[in-house]
């Protein structure tokens, strides 16, 4: 389980400095029963693109490293 935090927290890394470009950010939460948490932060919250970010990028750039991965979903708190 450990190995595949790291794996997921590497991607989200490599993730990061296109959401810092515009002003967001992001925090790993935890990975759980498949599902990957992340809480959302700066520009990132209230984004009109949140879905294209949760589903398009980060969702996919996860399933490629960790292919039993459901989803990614932000907790919005």
């Amino acid at each position: 389980m450990e190995e595949t935090i790291e794996k997921i927290k590497d991607v989200l890394d490599s993730m990061r400095p296109f959401l810092q470009a515009d002003g967001g950010d992001l925090e790993f939460v935890k990975y759980e029963d498949n599902y990957v948490y992340i809480k959302l932060t700066g520009a990132c919250v209230g984004c009109e693109f949140i879905d294209y970010t949760l589903e398009d990028n980060l969702y996919e750039a996860i399933k490629e490293v960790v292919p039993e991965c459901k989803g990614v979903l932000n907790l919005d708190i």
